[in-house]
């Protein structure tokens, strides 16, 4: 687990250079002065930065406001906490149906699914609290951050509301931080602008502890609204360990979301606990099923008489 002083590195790094790609995106010339790179390391993490003009100058210590839209829910159901899930390719029209029936239902936070049915869920929750999310560059990543927003724009224009955006792992793992902090911040601008959350999937079964905590500080840079542990498409899922890890990296007020082998209500229990705030899983049904029995235990066992010996 590197110190706190390398975090504190890390952190003067990487935000120095989203805000240098953010400038750069904002204040873009006609012209270009030519490619221009940079490299610095702390503790052995190094991050090159390349630009096609001189960038305005930014101060290393400048800061960003954290969002709070992923801080921790005052409804304690875990209904209000689970994005009911249905990510499968072979979904039908049917089956995202009754997905949007149960969140209707039992109350959950969102429906997840694949962006071709966004506009049906859409329309089938209209007027209710239910929102509508979607992924984005899944469940690789690896497509480019052009072909991202487009993809954002289109689920928002579709009555998506919520985001969930697979970030670039190749970049992130070959240290290209500019590269992954620009295509998060892309998607949180559009995203942003038309009053939707974004939530980064890092893909920590892909990951090692230190790309974890850079994948995250990135996305927090960047302005996302939650971090996520997984697609459930790469061999492994949420884990306490991991949730914990990513809760103490981005702090108390944004939003962390486990995702990826959460089965039932101990599962969730158990990543709330370590600090989830949000819960994907295609279980919703059975996680709230295992609440309501765990409450009515709970009530049993305390109405019953005590026994005299």
């Amino acid at each position: 687990m590197p110190n706190s002083e390398q975090v504190r590195q890390i952190v003067e790094i990487i935000t120095r250079e989203v805000l240098l790609a953010i400038a750069e995106d904002e204040h873009r010339h006609q012209h270009s002065l030519g490619e221009s790179c940079t490299e610095e390391c702390a503790d052995g993490i190094c991050v090159k930065t390349c630009f096609d003009r001189v960038g305005h100058v930014i101060s290393a210590g400048a800061e960003r406001l954290t969002s709070t839209l992923g801080g921790i829910p005052s409804d304690p159901s875990v209904a209000k906490l689970i994005d009911h899930t249905l990510l499968k390719p072979d979904a039908t029209p049917d089956q995202i149906a009754q997905l949007c029936y149960e969140a209707r239902t039992y109350g959950f936070a969102s429906v997840c699914v694949n962006p071709t049915h966004v506009k049906l869920c859409s329309d089938l929750l209209k007027g209710t609290e239910v929102k509508v999310c979607t992924v984005i560059g899944f469940p690789l990543g690896a497509s480019a951050p052009d072909v991202k927003a487009f993809e954002t724009e289109t689920a928002l224009r579709d009555g998506a509301t919520e985001i969930d955006m697979v970030i670039n792992i190749g970049a992130l793992k070959g240290r290209d931080y500019t590269l992954v902090a620009r295509d998060i911040a892309g998607v949180v601008k559009l995203a942003h602008a038309a009053g939707a959350l974004v939530k980064v999937i890092i893909e920590t079964a892909l990951l090692s502890e230190e790309e974890k905590i850079t994948a995250c500080l990135l996305a927090k840079e960047a302005g996302a609204d939650y971090v996520k542990t997984s697609t459930g498409f790469s061999g492994g899922g949420a884990t306490v360990a991991d949730i914990s890890l990513m809760r103490r990296v981005v702090g108390p007020e944004m939003g962390v979301k486990a995702s990826g082998g959460v089965k039932d209500y101990a599962d969730a229990k158990s990543m709330v606990e370590a600090g989830a705030t949000r819960i994907g899983a295609s279980a919703g049904v059975k996680i709230v099923a295992g609440e309501k029995e765990m409450a009515t235990t709970r009530v049993k066992t305390a109405t019953e008489p005590v026994k005299a010996y």
